[in-house]
């Protein structure tokens, strides 16, 4: 039986699809959000950033404990995390953290490469202001790098890709990318916890899709993401189990 880590107060809350800002429990004299919420957060982070790896079989008791609820709010996280896709329940043994399978693999690469492909293309020209926000999101990455926080660093990196399609200004293909946020932070994170220096490769090509986007040339830029992101998709698929 896996033993659940409690919460800290270290413990980073999930960040939003497109600011990379935390939506965890605030400080000061903010209410506190419902222990279901609280859970929910908990388990969820602890999914994407590999602490529960797929696989591992989750118990009520043990996270009522690790955040410090009854049993009641864990049910009803667990419910919606069941929901997302993420875990499996089994009645009166726990919920199963669901490994990613080669099909998810291949359904998040295709719709990425579907909606990045078609964004970076039509950033082209470069409106103002997006330039200087890659740049700071590298910059971010490297400094997140550095100090080995690779939860951090998968964050920045999808960050620095949704800026990009928000960029190309389509709400609904912004929308179809924020419902993959999940699927790549996990993936990210999983990809670097196999590959350390897919870390620094990673930032290298970051850089060189900025580099084709600051001379303009929408096909470079569109060949860029695509060896990037086909790139991360052979690595994955190493990881299923």
């Amino acid at each position: 039986m896996h033993s659940v880590p409690p919460t800290t107060a270290s413990t980073a809350a999930p960040t939003t699809a497109s600011t990379g800002t935390s939506t965890g429990i605030s400080t000061g004299t903010a209410k506190p959000p419902p222990a279901a919420e609280r859970v929910y957060a908990h388990v969820k982070q602890g999914v994407l950033e590999r602490r529960y790896e797929g696989g591992v079989l989750l118990t009520e008791g043990e996270l009522a404990d690790a955040v410090g609820v009854s049993r009641t709010p864990v049910r009803e996280a667990l419910l919606r995390l069941e929901a997302e896709g993420l875990l499996r329940l089994y009645p009166k043994k726990g919920a199963l953290v669901l490994p990613v399978s080669a099909q998810e693999i291949g359904d998040v690469v295709e719709t990425r490469l579907l909606v990045e492909e078609h964004a970076v293309r039509k950033v082209v020209p470069v409106p103002p202001g997006l330039l200087e926000r890659l740049t700071e999101l590298l910059e971010q990455q490297r400094r997140q790098a550095a100090t080995g926080d690779l939860a951090a660093v998968a964050a920045t990196d999808r960050c620095f890709h949704a800026t990009i399609v928000r960029a190309a200004g389509n709400q609904i293909l912004e929308r179809l990318y924020d419902q993959l946020r999940d699927r790549q932070l996990r993936m990210g994170v999983a990809v670097m916890h196999s590959h350390p220096d897919r870390v620094d490769r990673n930032i290298t090509e970051h850089a060189e899709i900025h580099r084709t986007l600051c001379s303009g040339d929408a096909e470079a830029a569109a060949e860029a993401v695509r060896r990037h992101v086909g790139s991360v998709r052979h690595l994955l698929r190493g990881e299923v189990r």
